[in-house]
């Protein structure tokens, strides 16, 4: 676990940088919908083990390793859903980067199955995940520093887990055109299956990466903070 301070203390002490003026995107709340499942689902796998372990060990110690660099000292305060909606109120990220964002939280999960994603690391995790996600698809985008404003973590812990993270990837930032479209039907099918019909503008598919194209990880920190950030 990182020693590091309390994302939710982050967020509260941390000055408020100057939110976009657009409209709140379904994808964020289809995909907050999905997150929150399957966080739910392991925090309660990681109590059970609590229980039948009595207190010997935590649940923890059974669960995988890949992910502890993510790790808070508490789960924030902050939901999912209003996180994501934070992070794409400041940060002016195109929406498709959230579902980019999702693809490769999915992969990290297949490649290192014996970690769980839960309300220790899921905010950390995403805030890495939608920025690696703006750097591949959108022409502008805010550096680590504002990034790590807005997602209530210190520059250094967010340059930290960007490397991780790639490494937990091997690098497998590409998303093809026909994955994109894969995972967009795939959300939506789970808000079918809960009751609620709900679609993801498709016209977010228009910056996703195609099937032959790749993309450099470089970050070009084509665009710096507003005035007066950090």
């Amino acid at each position: 676990m990182l020693g590091s301070g309390d994302l939710t203390s982050n967020l509260s002490r941390q000055s408020e940088p100057s939110p976009s003026e657009s409209t709140t995107p379904r994808v964020l709340t289809i995909l907050s919908h999905v997150i929150e499942k399957l966080v739910a689902r392991n925090d309660k796998l990681v109590d059970d083990m609590d229980k039948k372990l009595d207190g010997v060990s935590s649940g923890l110690a059974r669960v995988g390793k890949s992910l502890n660099v993510f790790h808070g000292v508490r789960a924030p305060n902050i939901s999912i859903v209003k996180y994501l909606e934070r992070l794409y109120k400041y940060t002016s990220c195109s929406p498709s980067c959230f579902v980019v964002g999702y693809v490769y939280i999915d992969r990290l999960t297949h490649k290192h199955p014996d970690s769980l994603v839960i309300s220790l690391n899921v905010h950390r995790l995403l805030v890495t995940s939608v920025m690696v996600a703006s750097k591949m698809l959108d022409d502008v985008h805010y550096n680590n520093a504002f990034y790590a404003r807005v997602g209530g973590v210190s520059n250094a812990e967010l340059n930290r887990l960007e490397m991780e993270f790639l490494f937990l990837l091997d690098f497998g930032v590409v998303v093809s055109s026909r994955v994109f479209e894969s995972y967009c039907s795939h959300l939506e099918k789970e808000m079918m299956i809960n009751g609620a019909s709900q679609r993801i503008e498709r016209a977010i598919v228009s910056n996703a990466v195609d099937d032959v194209t790749e993309l450099s990880v470089e970050d070009t920190q084509s665009s710096s903070p507003p005035q007066g950030m950090d």
